[in-house]
């Protein structure tokens, strides 16, 4: 069985017509569980965890009409699981939970996008990797895995070492392994799987997240996988899987999660 759990509409439209074009290459690559995990700072309803000029900006829709299209899609025998990607956010963890609760989501994602103010993976910011100490980024940027792992919040942890993507890497393969090692132990002690994601190869760094040693720890402490291809437009969905594949099986891992309204099910990989 294959999943893609995370995938965006944010560059078209909350309309069927547009859904379908997911759903329909989903079909198309023989992916049984396919969903929709969009951004949440989109939403209204999420202004009271993550609010700065960037997001703010970007902040335009409503989650009534999110779930009206699922509820659409649904009524239409169109087998979709909803679900959102939230910026995981220090220090609002009750103001997460509330939100989450609030929806019947199939799974959530939770994802590390902002170091304090500086928004790592984002082109407007990129200048900042060579202002800031790239160590110091890098362990605040892991520290995050470790508090969201511990929030127990989220159902799946998104591409995982996302802060390599604009190939700014410690060359202290000591200190990398150390973040790599607390971060997969905080998420080996909750709920929250990984997810095997080909973004990274459409990204500067070229390469899957995570890297094949995190997640051979992943694999040696037990974390579960799902595999995603963060596609924004319909023609990523399943994009590079069989490299997704490869990888999965080359560090022992046979099986995957699949989610349906928080109930997660292991299944074999393919």
């Amino acid at each position: 069985m294959l999943t893609d759990y995370h995938n965006h509409l944010e560059r078209g439209t909350l309309t069927l017509p547009y859904l379908k074009q997911f759903t329909d290459e989903a079909a198309q690559k023989k992916i049984e569980h396919f969903g929709i995990s969009e951004h949440a700072y989109h939403f209204y309803q999420t202004k009271n965890i993550l609010s700065n000029p960037w997001v703010d900006e970007r902040r335009f829709y409503d989650m009534k009409d999110y779930v009206a299209l699922f509820q659409q899609a649904w009524n239409q025998q169109i087998d979709v699981k909803m679900s959102i990607e939230m910026d995981y956010t220090p220090g609002k963890h009750q103001e997460m939970k509330e939100f989450i609760k609030a929806y019947d989501f199939d799974y959530v994602i939770g994802s590390i996008h902002w170091v304090d103010d500086f928004g790592i993976d984002l082109a407007e910011y990129r200048k900042e990797w060579d202002r800031r100490d790239l160590f110091n980024t890098y362990e605040k940027y892991f520290d995050q895995v470790v508090t969201l792992a511990e929030s127990n919040l989220f159902d799946i942890v998104g591409h995982l070492d996302l802060v390599k993507i604009f190939k700014y890497i410690p060359n202290d393969v000591e200190f990398l392994l150390h973040q790599y090692d607390r971060a997969t132990t905080a998420l080996a002690n909750s709920k929250t799987c990984v997810e095997i994601s080909t973004a990274g190869l459409r990204k500067p760094i070229g390469e899957l997240y995570p890297d094949p040693r995190l997640l051979q720890m992943c694999f040696d402490k037990k974390i579960p996988i799902v595999l995603s291809s963060d596609a924004h437009v319909p023609g990523d969905v399943g994009a590079d899987y069989d490299q997704a594949i490869d990888l999965a099986k080359s560090i022992g891992y046979d099986s995957l999660v699949t989610f349906e309204k928080g109930e997660r099910k292991e299944v074999p990989i393919g």
